[in-house]
């Protein structure tokens, strides 16, 4: 139930304060990661729902010409809310998109 480090008695200074240093560090790191998810979700929500839907198909390594065929917009269009969508993310890649994505727990299937 959350327990990082189990000690056996007699317990040593220097193990329990090495245990308990390990502990903060590890709900630092807890604490960054979901401030990070949080971020993320606010930018996420900022995205109008066709540029999440538009976004979700590029993630899956969708082409803007299959993009634009699926949702009925011309190619152009894809462009605009594709572009639009990265912005808002503040992605500067496909790539880190793709990861703002997963660490979101989103896909093409729902958000």
């Amino acid at each position: 139930m959350g327990a990082i480090e189990f000690l056996t008695k007699p317990v040593r200074e220097r193990e329990l304060l090495d245990a308990v240093n390990a502990a903060l560090e590890h709900d630092r790191a807890r604490r960054k990661q979901a401030e990070l998810v949080a971020e993320l979700r606010e930018r996420f929500d900022a995205l109008t729902p066709r540029e999440r839907e538009v976004l979700l198909l590029v993630t899956t390594a969708s082409q803007n010409k299959q993009i634009a065929y699926k949702l009925k917009l011309s190619e152009n269009r894809v462009k605009v809310h594709r572009w639009q969508g990265m912005q808002k993310m503040r992605a500067r890649s496909l790539v880190e998109l793709v990861r703002m994505m997963d660490k979101l727990g989103v896909s093409s299937g729902g958000s």
